[in-house]
């Protein structure tokens, strides 16, 4: 076998890991670009991506073991060969359609690369390892998540975020947490009745084969919302370019079914862009009454104005400024809050997110988030209803911001709720 063999999805995947390790790339944007490089057709690009996603994602676990094979610390390694090291790993233990043979002759072809005695040489470790790999048994079974560290390369997360979530869940359900988010997340969308009736929509949808899922009304399942089993068919690709259709977890959708905002009442959306949130409040009141949707950004701001052209939404009217210090004005009826967070509850769909984040972020957006909060209660009118909406799990972004408030609130998860991880919170002004 030559690196001319390697299959085109294989070497994608191998340059997303590169580009998003070496070179700090984001790896949705660097498999978007390599699949255009290779030229994937549809199903390669498919196998491209659950490879590329998968490797990034399970890096924790894949690290684990290559330390213990190669009985050398990762770090040490070049980033080539560790790079194949990662695919070929993440192969040989969590991809049933690749043959271990297959996986190992591959890993070794990409880590030869165009030759040169290291490259030679790096080759020859990751033949070496991959193939003890191979057969060594359930190398997971070895793994022991009884503590915060042994679960977080169990499930490959960093361990100061498995500590975080042992100490304030519990360890059976940071477990649980951690296990949920290594799985795909579903696939939900919100109907715009503004063009399209709920019902309606989704009886001609199922009509025409379209798996789509349903649930009992309620918080969660709000009823413009829809949940579609697979990937997006070109009808459903089709209602969402004519606006009837709107890509929207169902946590997310939850948020603003707790504002709960009525026609002809005046709203304020903080941190708006890019509008999924201002355009559902916009159809929940029927585009009737003023929603004032505050970004500091004027890129994002102008995509929430395209959004809200593209959803046919009138309502809405755009400012940019920073919200914890540009005068907000008062008398609102409604103030949904949704600031900057951690999203450490949307992992799920983000590979690379769980290796950019930190403890620093986490209390440097607390502190932007508690201001902006207040900021927010001073606007509203008496009898008027504030949501609070931040799509992580974490004690000090969540619980830790309303504690001083006569709030209600909840915590969604993927593992107990099945939609993105959100901590909504609400609270009436006397």
């Amino acid at each position: 076998m030559s690196r001319a063999d390697v299959a085109p999805a294989r070497r994608a995947a191998y340059e997303v890991l590169r580009r998003t390790f070496e070179h700090d790339a984001w790896a949705d944007r660097a498999f978007t670009a390599a699949a255009e490089r290779h030229r994937l057709d549809a199903r390669e690009r498919g196998q491209g991506q659950r490879l590329a996603y998968g490797a990034v994602q399970r890096r924790g676990t894949t690290d684990r073991l290559i330390a213990e094979l190669a009985d050398r610390s990762v770090a040490r390694l070049d980033p080539p060969v560790l790079a194949a090291l990662r695919l070929g790993m993440y192969e040989l233990l969590f991809s049933e359609a690749t043959p271990a043979h297959a996986a190992v002759d591959q890993a070794v072809e990409l880590a030869k690369g165009e030759g040169g005695e290291r490259r030679r040489a790096g080759a020859s470790l990751v033949n070496a390892v991959l193939r003890r790999a191979a057969t060594a048994g359930e190398l997971l079974a070895d793994l022991d998540d009884g503590t915060p560290e042994g679960a977080a390369a169990l499930h490959s997360y960093p361990d100061w975020l498995a500590r975080m979530w042992w100490a304030e869940l519990g360890p059976e359900d940071a477990r649980s947490l951690m296990a949920a988010m290594n799985e795909p997340a579903e696939t939900a969308l919100r109907v715009n009745t503004l063009k399209a009736d709920p019902d309606a929509l989704v009886e001609r949808l199922r009509a025409t084969g379209e798996p789509i899922a349903g649930g009992d009304p309620g918080p969660l399942w709000p009823p413009e919302a829809i949940v579609v089993d697979g990937p997006l068919s070109q009808a459903v690709r089709a209602r969402i370019a004519a606006g009837e259709l709107v890509p929207q977890s169902r946590g997310s959708q939850a948020a603003v079914a707790a504002l709960d905002p009525r026609p002809d009442q005046r709203i304020l959306d903080l941190c708006a862009a890019p509008g999924i949130k201002t355009t559902a409040i916009a159809a929940r009141v029927r585009d009737r009454g003023e929603v004032v949707a505050v970004d500091q950004d004027p890129g994002r701001a102008s995509q929430l104005e395209e959004l809200c052209e593209r959803l046919g939404v009138r309502s809405v009217r755009v400012v940019v400024g920073d919200a914890a210090e540009i005068d907000l004005g008062d008398g609102y009826d409604r103030v949904l809050v949704d600031p900057p967070c951690s999203d450490l509850g949307t992992l799920a769909s983000r590979p690379d997110a769980r290796w950019r984040k930190s403890p620093e972020l986490i209390e440097r957006v607390a502190g932007l988030q508690a201001k902006i909060l207040g900021r927010a209660a001073a606007t509203l009118k008496p009898g008027g209803k504030l949501a609070y909406s931040v799509c992580t799990i974490s004690r000090r972004e969540g619980p830790d911001q309303v504690e001083s408030l006569d709030a209600r609130s909840t915590q969604l998860r993927p593992d107990r709720d099945g939609t993105d991880g959100f901590f909504i919170a609400t609270v009436e002004r006397a």
